[in-house]
């Protein structure tokens, strides 16, 4: 029996790079996994894909409150009772502060911070009654550092660390465990298209001497919603091979 045999597991953001290695790993523990991005198709194609049984795509605009209970209630349905909830959607909207319109704050805001919080509210209730779950969000080291012409995108997920230690303290005593990971440079299409001199620069801020790949994050994931990990919530771990110290 692999560790997560038959728990239901929501995955946002789970069509492409660091969503979908954390989509395919956690089928490849077992469990049933709802992969979730804007258009359904690609979701229920990327879910078709993925090892073993059980798996379905679902079509969600996690910025729409209502659309996120909806999309609890359509994954319970189908799926059964929500065991794992990874909040990986996200946007940039990049820009410098004194260029940035209202419009570009807003949606990066909407989806990557409001959109976690409504799908975590979604699945609450139904948690603390079984008294099990778990919720990883997918913040960022600019978290933690901050990032030029990135003032929208590093504030959400900074709050979003915040909003991960906040539901972590409210949920413990009903056995839900909230954890965050904050992911370095890692592998992914946007990191492919930059220039070589932009990628040699970044490396050389990695002791490690590499970009991380999608599946580094992904393990961490696995583990933070496994039974290795059942005395650990209100933490944020750090994928980003020693960038940030």
């Amino acid at each position: 029996m692999r560790e997560l045999d038959g728990r239901v597991a929501i995955v946002t953001g789970g069509t492409r790079g660091i969503g979908r290695a954390i989509a395919g790993e956690l089928a490849g523990g077992g469990a049933r996994v709802a992969v979730v991005a804007t258009a359904e198709e690609r979701a229920a194609t990327v879910a078709a894909e993925l090892e073993g049984d059980g798996h379905a795509g679902f079509g969600c605009d996690v910025s729409d409150p209502d659309a996120c209970r909806a999309l609890v209630a359509r994954v319970e349905e189908t799926l059964g009772a929500t065991a794992i909830l990874v909040n990986n959607a996200g946007i940039t909207r990049d820009n410098i502060l004194v260029r940035m319109k209202d419009e570009e704050w807003r949606a990066v805001l909407d989806t990557n911070l409001s959109g976690a919080f409504y799908l975590m509210r979604a699945v609450a209730r139904g948690m603390m009654k079984r008294r099990e779950g778990r919720i990883v969000n997918i913040s960022s080291v600019v978290a933690l550092t901050g990032n030029r012409g990135q003032s929208n995108y590093a504030a959400a997920k900074a709050a979003l660390i915040s909003l991960t230690k906040s539901v972590a303290q409210e949920l413990a005593s009903r056995g839900v465990l909230a954890n965050a990971v904050a992911p370095g440079f890692i592998e992914t299409d946007m990191t492919d298209a930059l220039p070589e001199d932009v990628r040699t620069a970044m490396l050389g801020r990695v002791p490690l001497g590499r970009l991380g790949a999608p599946e580094d994050v992904a393990r961490t994931v696995r583990f933070l919603v496994g039974p290795g990990a059942s005395y650990i919530t209100g933490q944020v771990v750090v994928v980003d091979g020693g960038m940030v110290m």
